[in-house]
């Protein structure tokens, strides 16, 4: 099983979830062990925020078979970034659409556990994601953005990624419509410079 080298990071100023000063962690596969945080992670976003656009938590009856997509090898992969508080995030690639034409092109998401946010736990589970799928026959992966959300642009960008584009008020939430923005990365990477308009 691979694993990654821990990585160790200044941690982000004191606030009402974490006073952890440094966070050390390191990146691998996910295990079925840890699909318990990585529900509760993702339960704090469908509670919380519009990220997900799912309107309540997931069973873990729905994690199981979820977790059933992903393996070590191939486009769909699921890593979790593992601390002394345990599973400090996750990052995944997905299909992004049924029909086989698709099947060239990934979505990814990434997740990091309230109280580590701003801490380089997600850009490290990103930059681990992205680094396997460029092995794999992945041409291009996507990924939506609930707005407004500038940490996630900022993280996708700084991963390569670019914006393609914005759905206007995608889903009702919270008794509110939300826009999505679309960001997409090449494999291989495109080496142009991040347009500024």
């Amino acid at each position: 099983r691979r694993r990654y080298a821990p990585v160790t990071t200044p941690g982000s100023p004191p606030d009402r979830l974490s006073v952890m000063s440094r966070t050390t962690f390191a990146v691998a596969p996910a295990t079925a062990s840890d699909l318990g945080a990585i529900s509760r992670i993702y339960d704090h976003y469908v509670e919380s925020s519009a990220a997900t656009f799912d309107l309540e938590p997931k069973t873990m009856a729905w994690r199981r078979e979820w977790f059933s997509t992903f393996g070590e090898q191939g486009r769909y992969r699921l890593l979790v970034a593992r601390g002394g508080d345990g599973v400090l995030g996750y990052a995944s690639s997905l299909p992004h659409r049924p029909k086989a034409a698709y099947e060239p092109t990934v979505e990814t998401t990434v997740y990091v556990a309230p109280g580590h946010t701003g801490q380089r736990v997600g850009l490290a589970l990103y930059r681990s994601l992205l680094a396997e799928l460029e092995t794999e026959d992945v041409h291009r992966t996507c990924a939506g953005i609930t707005l407004p959300n500038p940490a996630s642009v900022r993280l996708h960008e700084r991963c390569g990624f670019r914006h393609v584009g914005t759905f206007t008020e995608q889903g009702r939430q919270f008794g509110r419509y939300w826009d999505v923005a679309w960001y997409e990365r090449p494999f291989p990477p495109d080496p142009r410079p991040r347009s500024t308009a």
